[in-house]
């Protein structure tokens, strides 16, 4: 009986052999597949947003929750074509000022022009003002702004990832900017009632876009006004807003089921 009970073994070890390569064979390949990457670019030439920080957390946190990695840097040296092309996605988080050299500029144009993604919150429209490429790429340059202040938010495109949780009107405290020019041919989600706020000392712009997207020059997009206030990057409402637009930087919906927490 011992003899017999040893034979079996022995004969089944090559069928448990084969059970086990093809396991191995068909799981493989889910586990080695790397998650997308985005890269949230920070520096600043000009004015230091404090809610940067905030920012950074709360992007690295969406990330965690939406199976997708996120590096972060203020090194323009890390715009190289070489390097941005792992990327799904650049994220310019409150940049300011002249943040590129002409060399980095090119590095970065070649990126989108190969299908790459860009997304701007906030200050990224009071960045890059001598580089008109950029200009048409977030979609406007800053104009001005008053103080910060509650006002109303119209939703005008409703059934955007990015838009579609949103009250209409979104009432919410910030900072609220004025642009000096606009691209043309932008898609807008998101306007601001005038009437709502005290403009102060700048002149109104009638049609006054808040966030908005667009495919350009190969790629694709994004920009959100919204993001001065610290308090923004623990509002699950705008939490979810720029995780549509970085959906939409990455080029693919639903990498993950969109959770904020």
């Amino acid at each position: 009986m011992r003899n017999k009970t040893k034979n079996n073994s022995f004969h089944n070890f090559p069928l448990l052999l084969t059970l086990v390569a093809l396991f191995s064979f068909c799981v493989s390949p889910v586990l080695a597949k790397p998650k997308p990457k985005v890269l949230v670019f920070s520096k600043t030439a000009g004015y230091h947003h404090q809610s940067i920080a905030n920012g950074i957390v709360a992007i690295q946190k969406l990330g965690a929750e939406n199976n997708f990695e996120v590096d972060t840097t203020i090194d323009a040296e890390k715009f190289t074509y070489e390097n941005l092309k792992q990327y799904k996605a650049v994220i310019f988080l409150s940049t300011t000022g002249d943040v590129l050299n002409d060399e980095q500029e090119k590095a970065f144009k070649k990126y989108i022009e190969s299908g790459g993604g860009f997304m701007g919150i906030h200050a990224a429209t009071d960045c890059e003002y001598n580089w008109p490429w950029y200009g048409n790429l977030v979609g406007a340059y800053f104009g001005g702004h008053p103080a910060q202040q509650v006002a109303k938010l119209n939703i005008v495109d409703q059934k955007n990832i990015s838009t579609k949780h949103l009250p209409n009107p979104w009432i919410r405290k910030d900072e609220w900017y004025s642009f000096k020019w606009m691209a043309k041919g932008l898609h807008v989600l998101i306007t601001i009632d005038e009437k709502s706020y005290d403009l102060g000392t700048h002149p109104p712009m009638g049609y006054h876009p808040m966030a908005w997207y667009h495919e350009y020059d190969g790629g694709r997009a994004f920009y959100t006004e919204l993001g001065h206030v610290e308090e923004s990057f623990s509002d699950p409402l705008y939490l979810r807003h720029i995780l549509g637009g970085i959906e939409y930087a990455m080029g693919t919906k639903h990498y993950g089921k969109l959770k904020v927490n």
